[in-house]
């Protein structure tokens, strides 16, 4: 079984840390059997402060590091060192060093921080809480980050931006994992989204409109019902009663995104839940996506996730009959893993 290790350092925010748990803990195969163990560690095995007016006591020290399949770094405030001067302090960098070269890790919120001071993110994507990001890049230069979106999944090392998009980043997880279906589940247990729209930008702080202004959300629930069609962008204008200018401001300033990038994410989203769930050819999802063509659907589901549709269904097809003609479709190598 999947182990999940979440390690709870002192000052750590307790929503955040439940998050693992109840994800991951969630998380049942066809059979009904649990599919991650998920235990909570800090570094001497001794209780910890948190931001409230409680402390947790755990039944695990730093030894659980070392059997870790999943590493998770919830939120926590409580070590000045790392977020004033960017270093581990000793003991907790003498635990980290006992975590294997296998281990999958991720942080959620400022967690970030510590995965940063250990290297881990030097040179590469990563996020964190909108409202840190700014002083995250000045702290560690070498980490390219990226404050708009809810989570940067990197292969080995994920990180997820503040409080509830690490529910986002878990359920991504165990859409990795184990495919949209157990996904589903858990989400409905937990009663969010099995994904969310947009990125960061949606929260950070603006005047806030007017009660009379319009809003773009009609129009995207339209839209979700037609991914079908081709949906130009003076149509939905349209539909939200709009010029088109004023449609593609007030879109960006309540999603985070111009409306054509995040239609095609919502096309991407919907083509991977049909290649996961469904027997349909290829050459039909990409036509209820609305991407028209096979061709069309290999290229934006590489650019978004780096795979061909046949590779991504190989990997997550939740169903035990084979796809339907997929020795008649195209398939590309992808550029990675």
């Amino acid at each position: 079984m999947h182990r999940v290790v979440v390690l709870a350092l002192d000052g750590v925010i307790p929503f955040e840390l439940s998050i693992p748990s109840r994800v991951f803990g969630t998380a049942e195969g066809p059979d009904g059997e649990p599919l991650y163990e998920v235990i909570t560690c800090t570094v001497d095995g001794r209780p910890v402060r948190t931001t409230a007016d409680f402390t947790i006591a755990v039944e695990h020290g730093a030894e659980s590091l070392a059997t870790a399949d999943t590493l998770i770094i919830p939120a926590a405030y409580g070590a000045g060192m790392i977020h004033e001067l960017g270093r581990l302090p000793d003991p907790l960098r003498a635990a980290l060093a006992t975590v294997r070269p296998s281990t999958r890790m991720v942080s959620i919120c400022v967690g970030s921080y510590v995965l940063a001071a250990m290297g881990l993110l030097d040179g590469r994507p990563a996020t964190t809480h909108w409202g840190h990001a700014e002083h995250f890049q000045r702290l560690f230069p070498r980490v390219r980050v990226d404050p708009d979106v809810l989570f940067v999944d990197d292969g080995d090392v994920l990180t997820s931006a503040g409080a509830a998009a690490g529910v986002d980043l878990c359920l991504h997880l165990v859409r990795r994992d184990h495919g949209s279906e157990v996904t589903n589940q858990v989400a409905r247990g937990c009663v969010v989204p099995p994904w969310r729209e947009g990125g960061q930008a949606q929260y950070i702080e603006r005047p806030v409109p007017a009660p009379s202004t319009a809003s773009t959300a009609r129009t995207r629930t339209w839209a979700l019902e037609r991914l079908h069609e081709s949906l130009p962008l003076p149509e939905l204008a349209a539909h939200a009663r709009m010029s088109v200018r004023t449609f593609i401001r007030r879109f960006h300033e309540e999603v985070g995104m111009p409306p054509g990038q995040w239609l095609i994410r919502q096309r991407v989203d919907r083509a991977r839940h049909l290649l996961e769930a469904s027997d349909l050819p290829v050459d039909l999802i990409a036509h209820q996506t609305g991407f028209g063509t096979t061709s069309s659907l290999r290229h934006h589901l590489h650019a978004a996730i780096g795979v061909s549709p046949m590779a991504y269904r190989r990997t997550f097809h939740t169903h035990e009959s084979p796809p339907e003609h997929a020795a008649e479709l195209p398939q590309v190598r992808p550029d990675r893993p």
